[in-house]
């Protein structure tokens, strides 16, 4: 099957109306049933198809909204998943992925132009949810730019329904069985004069930047918090954001290099809640994505300048303290 032009037609009063979604999947059972639960919140489908079709340049003009399910990768898929990925970029449209943990990195590094929201191995639950959050995203830019408190209760909001989604997801199985950023760097304390302070000379000085906190502090650090799960639950002390900024911090200092799947990982969250915040803290600033010169298909994980920067100020600020710091 390659690629067939539909138009469902949902109900006049339906909130997805206006926005046209294509599929594409290589497994037809897959995909019609992503097709089932798209038409059923009601978008509009516009077309649906397999890799290949992208590859051999047979899709024609793309939805809003494109859905993606890749779980595995090989040179075709990778051809096929850079093609879209300039396409969705110049178009404009939403980008979503579905994929596994094993072909993450492959997917991941050939997504860089599209901010593609990614999925891993989700349940159906949460790839309607992923819909919902774009079309709420969607129309709310369309109506006015978002505040930093407006992206920071869409991120809050969407974990908690995301949650929603997979204990619903867990009833349906026992049943069958029986712009703004969401981050802000702290403005200097009072009294700071900024990088450049008189000396009383009349010269301009400039204050030495803090080296960056010792690898294996931070990595104690990382194993205190680790430990809290051990004796609570772990999703009481969820943090996410400030997690991944640990352990790239002690990276950078290590002169490492940090996977997506290792900081998904790091992060203490299920796979799809870290590459959300990955990608909100790569908006704002805070995280870049850096290719592998040695191989153009990888793909790592690092602090900006300006976040490892903030991190040593951080760390110099609480001095000895820092060793209790949990």
């Amino acid at each position: 099957m390659q690629v067939t032009e539909l138009d469902y037609a949902p109900s006049s009063d339906s909130a997805g109306l206006a926005l046209a979604v294509s599929i594409f999947a290589d497994r037809p059972h897959f995909r019609g049933q992503i097709a089932d639960d798209v038409a059923g919140a009601g978008f509009r489908i516009a077309q649906e198809g397999s890799l290949a079709s992208i590859a051999s340049g047979e899709v024609r003009a793309l939805g809003e909204i494109v859905l993606l399910d890749c779980p595995t990768v090989g040179a075709e898929t990778l051809a096929a998943l850079m093609r879209l990925d300039m396409r969705v970029a110049q178009s404009g449209a939403q980008l979503v992925v579905s994929t596994t943990v094993d072909a993450l990195e492959d997917v991941f590094a050939c997504l860089d132009q599209s901010g593609p929201r990614i999925l891993v191995q989700p349940t159906r639950g949460e790839r309607v949810v992923a819909l919902g959050q774009l079309l709420a995203e969607i129309s709310h830019m369309r109506m006015r730019e978002p505040s930093d408190e407006d992206t920071v209760s869409l991120l809050r909001l969407s974990e908690q329904v995301a949650e929603i989604a997979r204990k619903l997801d867990a009833l349906s199985d026992e049943d069958r069985s029986g712009s703004g950023s969401a981050f802000r760097f702290e403005s200097p304390a009072p009294g700071y004069s900024g990088p450049d302070d008189a000396d009383g000379t009349g010269r301009l000085t400039r204050t030495p930047k803090p080296p960056l906190p010792e690898p294996r502090l931070v990595r104690q650090i990382i194993r205190q918090r680790q430990l809290r799960a051990r004796f609570l639950d772990g999703d009481l002390f969820a943090d996410p954001a400030w997690d991944i900024l640990l352990d790239l911090t002690a990276a950078r200092a290590e002169h490492q290099r940090v996977s997506v799947t290792s900081l998904c990982i790091a992060s203490g969250v299920p796979p799809t809640t870290a590459l959300r915040w990955i990608s909100q803290m790569t908006e704002a600033g805070l995280l870049q994505r850096v290719e592998d010169e040695a191989d153009k298909r990888r793909a790592f994980i690092a602090l900006t300048d300006n976040a490892s920067e903030a991190m040593a100020r951080f760390f110099a600020e609480l001095g000895k303290d820092a060793s209790r710091l949990v």
